[in-house]
């Protein structure tokens, strides 16, 4: 064997197992085989342990029509130790009744290929609704053999007004320290609008946007739009299209007002010629900017309390769970205590546990997982506790597990407290370390003690035989290694 070509396998053979540990990493989830014709049909791509940094196009499926992209995370501590799963849902909304095939396909996601069969989708019935045409009015062939040339002479464009405007909306217009709102950027385009209207490097505007609509003084949970999906409007009586372009929450964490300022966005607008063919009429291109509003929130502070500047802010609910409401002392048991609801859930901090002698309590495992859609940041923190009793009693775990918070819908200030009685049974447990390790008194020992003298040099004699010995037997192995 040549022994030159060794790092080289050594190196292929991590790197092999590098690529099949980030294929493991992540997966796809199909949904479900049956639906209504107005009911949504997903795919699902998870990574664990990593941010889904880029990903390929989602296939694309006969008899349905991509409606919208949303993103997720959940997060697990345990032990000390983090683990994160990110997803991405592709939305398919079907076009008609049938059974239709999902072939299979493949994606890269962060660098890996995953593949899946694919699945048969069966749609049932369900109430039509209503279509529209596309506002931007783009189609080559609009006007194809249905209308008269222009008179002959020199050709000349013209400049259609838009019928559109930029806004930057809120779903809230004053709120408290702590409490989100969601900001959206879209575009709304009129029915009746007659310019040709294009987007232009809309992923580099967007970013220079997001920078300047992020107020500074927040915590913010981006919806991380990745395309851009038409949804039909109802404003002051008139239809518009609208192409939500960016959407964020944002939680104050002070008092001071959230200001967005006013945001601009240019696009591709197309000067008409006056002059007709039968292939429709020429264009030439040309830009027009669209400008937001600026905008204030009003933040306000909360309410006098003692935990005021420590509370988490949103519309919370609990949910525990109890291995066992009947155990001795000595023996472990595990406690869930789930916060879930409406709000800033990575804000959400554990229950703390008084100082106590009834019972040992060790640090929880966490678990989070955040769901962003609408316009609500949603989701759970889930915290699991060891604990072992040491006196024998009926236990309240309210009394040990209570947390506080601010419900800025009731402006009012509550508590989710555990409802679980537990009963204890046995011995008492509380001193039984302390005399585990009691060793009585100094001088017992003593009088227990040898008080002949011993010589340490014993001890030198027999380490350094040792390590004399290792030294030859690593000399003769190397002679065996080169002799072969």
């Amino acid at each position: 064997m040549n022994f030159k070509s060794l790092p080289l396998l050594f190196f292929l053979l991590f790197l092999l197992s590098v690529i099949s540990v980030d294929a493991q990493n992540v997966s796809i989830r199909l949904g479900s085989s049956e639906i209504a014709l107005n009911q949504a049909f997903t795919i699902t791509v998870s990574v664990k342990n990593e941010r889904i940094k880029d990903y390929g196009q989602f296939p694309n499926i006969n008899g349905f029509k991509k409606r919208g992209i949303s993103s997720s995370s959940n997060t697990m501590i345990n032990n000390g130790q983090v683990s994160t799963t990110s997803s991405i849902t592709q939305n398919y909304v079907p076009i008609r009744e049938g059974t239709f095939k999902l072939n299979p396909f493949s994606i890269k996601v962060n660098g890996a290929v995953i593949k899946s069969n694919g699945k048969r989708i069966k749609v049932g019935p369900a109430k039509q609704r209503a279509r529209t045409n596309d506002p931007f009015n783009n189609s080559f062939f609009d006007e194809f053999f249905g209308r008269n040339s222009a008179p002959p002479g020199e050709e000349e464009f013209i400049n259609v007004k838009a019928d559109a405007f930029l806004a930057l909306s809120t779903n809230k217009d004053e709120i408290y320290v702590g409490e989100g709102v969601t900001a959206s950027l879209a575009l709304y385009v009129s029915e009746t609008n007659r310019a040709h209207l294009d987007f232009y490097e809309l992923s580099q505007q967007l970013a220079e946007a997001s920078k300047k609509i992020t107020p500074a003084n927040s915590w913010e949970e981006s919806f991380n739009i990745e395309s851009i999906n038409r949804e039909v409007v109802n404003i002051g009586g008139k239809r518009y299209t609208k192409y939500k372009l960016f959407q964020s929450t944002y939680y104050p964490l002070n008092a001071e007002d959230l200001k967005f300022s006013s945001i601009p966005l240019k696009m591709v607008k197309y000067k008409v010629s006056n002059r007709r063919t039968i292939f429709g009429q020429n264009k030439k291109q040309g830009f027009k900017t669209f400008y937001t509003k600026a905008k204030t929130i009003k933040v306000k502070e909360l309410p006098p309390h003692p935990l005021k500047d420590q509370v988490a802010v949103g519309d919370y609910y609990l949910k525990e769970k109890i291995t066992t409401e009947e155990t001795e002392t000595g023996k472990s048991f595990k406690y869930r205590f789930e916060i879930y609801g409406e709000g800033n859930i990575s804000a959400i901090e554990a229950p703390v546990i008084p100082e106590n002698e009834s019972f040992d309590f060790y640090p929880p495992s966490i678990q989070q997982r955040i769901k962003r859609s609408g316009n609500k940041v949603t989701g759970a923190k889930k915290f699991e506790y060891y604990g072992i009793p040491n006196e024998p009693n009926n236990y309240q775990l309210k009394n040990f597990f209570n947390w506080v918070f601010f419900n800025p819908k009731t402006a009012k200030y509550d508590t989710l407290a555990s409802e679980i009685t537990l009963n204890v049974t046995g011995e008492s447990k509380k001193n039984q370390s302390i005399s585990a390790n009691d060793l009585g008194s100094f001088y017992d020992i003593i009088d227990g003690q040898d008080n002949q003298l011993t010589a340490l040099n014993g001890d030198v004699y027999f380490k350094t035989f040792a390590n004399v010995l290792i030294l030859v037997m690593l000399v003769l192995s190397l002679v065996f290694i080169f002799k072969k």
